[in-house]
């Protein structure tokens, strides 16, 4: 395929592509021949964690693409178990051998944890390893504006993405205007609403018929003109290149108003609210 897909320079000068692949639950063999897969649909970034536990998977299907390893842009994160910076330091070395990668070009605080309250002491680790070359970008998932005051207040050095809980049930509006305030980039975690039925919304179904364009590609165009970069999982290459086809046509203003107004409070697909979660 011959997609040209639209780049965003994150706050210290790297420059990601606009859409990627997430991978959570990819694994295995079957996981590695989705990747590749992707990587050769012209996916160039791979959304991976410690605790997806496919690192080594991600990095296999890296090496058996034709796909120059520069040309990639890979990133993990970093476990709530392991946010003490002893544990965090070799956390993000043990990430990097188990996928066979030389660094990472971008590695994430997977969740603040707040009742823990070690972040701060995981995002120093994290600012370190980038200084060792480990890491080429650093962020954080789930980070409420409190939170990325804190770090921003503590080290001086604000994360250049924050990846969250994105989709048309749960917009997020709020979260994305102090990420952009702030020059953070908003990547959307589940960005077609895993396990919820947007997929099968009438207003998205209206405006997806008038542009003949699926309810999935519809809601990912939704995403770019919101700013936010999203990354959906999917092991069908027809799903796969579907997904990446979401460049050729904009929405209105008013459709796009009409999307975000679905969002609603008890949006959220699980009752994770990172004010109060704890993720291990």
């Amino acid at each position: 395929m011959n997609i040209s897909i639209p780049e965003i320079t994150l706050n210290d000068g790297l420059a990601l592509p606009a859409i990627g692949l997430g991978t959570y639950d990819l694994r295995g063999a079957a996981g590695v021949q989705a990747m590749t897969s992707a990587i050769d649909m012209g996916y160039r970034l791979l959304d991976s964690a410690f605790n997806y536990e496919n690192e080594g998977a991600v990095g296999e299907a890296i090496r058996r693409s034709s796909i120059s390893r520069d040309q990639l842009f890979v990133t993990s994160k970093l476990p709530g178990r392991h946010h003490k910076y002893d544990k965090a330091i070799y956390t993000i070395q043990e990430s990097l051998y188990r996928s066979k990668l030389d660094y990472y070009d971008l590695f994430l605080i997977h969740w603040p944890n707040p009742k823990t309250d070690l972040y701060a002491e995981a995002w120093q680790a994290l600012i370190d390893a980038k200084k060792w070359g480990l890491i080429r970008s650093i962020g954080v998932c789930n980070f409420l504006p409190e939170h990325l005051d804190r770090l921003i207040k503590e080290t001086g050095v604000t994360p250049s993405v924050n990846q969250v809980e994105l989709h048309p049930y749960f917009s997020q509006k709020e979260q994305l205007s102090y990420d952009k305030e702030h020059g953070i980039v908003t990547e959307s975690w589940s960005p077609l609403g895993r396990a919820n039925n947007v997929l099968q919304n009438e207003t998205i179904q209206k405006i997806a018929a008038s542009y003949q364009k699926t309810i999935p590609q519809i809601i990912l165009r939704w995403h770019i003109q919101l700013g936010a970069l999203p990354i959906p999982k999917s092991s069908s290459p027809k799903r796969q290149s579907d997904n990446l086809n979401i460049f050729d046509f904009s929405l209105t203003k008013e459709e796009m108003n009409q999307i975000s107004s679905l969002s609603r409070p008890d949006g959220r697909i699980a009752d994770q609210d990172p004010a109060v979660y704890e993720e291990f």
